[in-house]
């Protein structure tokens, strides 16, 4: 079985979030895309079939199937375009159908994803707590201009927004403890985020339920964040650029445009480089 990588949301030639893909003419069985994301070692995965005029797409990561995921979405908008040109493609998930779209552009590719429909609401005090004692962290610690918040986009993510620089620099965790944590919240990510303007962020993202300690850049966080941030009324303008992986040394940029309209789609747009 052929299976491409490439680097999502690269920082020109450089960082980026791995992930494999898989374009087949039938859907393998769940657990062989299981052992397979496993062997690959990346955090996700994806998997696609042609079906009619759209490609029907599952993701794994090691340890589980993840209904969404951007970064993976992105490396396969940039295997289907040296597959069958440059293009918009019709993705059909397990609950849901997106688009994303690949154009080839030298070395690297140029990639936009749409994301599902968003919805956040403020986090529960408990899940706060349990991710605050997480990360050692307290609610000292905590920008109030941006609440705790769950935030969705075809997937479940808390936002945890950070004061200080320097505390997300410093984010450690144990991956056991935080397996269990976005367990019982449903969670499939916590992003820990910090202003450095109302329009450029840094981000963390630890995925611990998938069995991956940290992502060096995260899609369908960057969607959520942005449906996120137009439920708060932040002031975005429209776009906010997010620069993640830095403190994993694999810098990773990510472009988030943001519609007016309450709960629409997200476009979440990077550069993807072969590996």
């Amino acid at each position: 079985m052929n299976i491409q990588r490439f680097a999502a949301f690269s920082d020109g030639d450089t960082g980026g979030n791995p992930a494999g893909v898989v374009i087949a003419d039938a859907m393998p069985e769940a657990a062989a895309m299981q052992a397979i994301a496993a062997e690959v070692g990346y955090s996700e995965t994806a998997f696609v079939v042609p079906a009619g005029d759209q490609w029907r797409v599952r993701y794994f990561a090691p340890e589980v199937e993840v209904p969404f995921c951007g970064h993976a979405t992105i490396a396969l908008g940039a295997a289907l375009a040296q597959r069958v040109g440059d293009g918009v493609f019709a993705l059909q998930l397990n609950d849901g159908a997106i688009t994303v779209e690949g154009r080839r552009s030298g070395p690297l590719i140029e990639a936009s994803l749409q994301s599902p429909p968003t919805r956040s609401a403020p986090a529960a005090s408990r899940i706060v707590d349990e991710a605050l004692t997480l990360f050692s962290l307290s609610g000292d610690d905590l920008d109030p201009s941006l609440p705790p918040g769950l935030a969705h986009a075809g997937a479940n993510h808390l936002v945890l927004a950070l004061k200080s620089r320097r505390r997300l620099a410093a984010m450690r965790y144990d991956l056991e403890a935080g397996r269990e944590v976005m367990a019982r919240a449903g969670l499939v990510t916590i992003s820990l985020v910090f202003a450095e303007t109302p329009r450029l962020f840094h981000t963390r993202n630890p995925f611990a339920v998938g069995g991956v300690y940290e992502d060096p850049a995260t899609g369908a966080a960057a969607a959520a964040f942005g449906g996120y941030l137009r439920d708060l009324g932040w002031p975005h303008d429209g776009a906010v650029d997010i620069v993640q992986g830095e403190d994993m040394g694999m810098r990773s940029r990510l472009h988030v445009q943001i519609s007016a309209e309450p709960g629409s789609s997200i476009r979440v747009s990077g550069t993807a480089r072969p590996l």
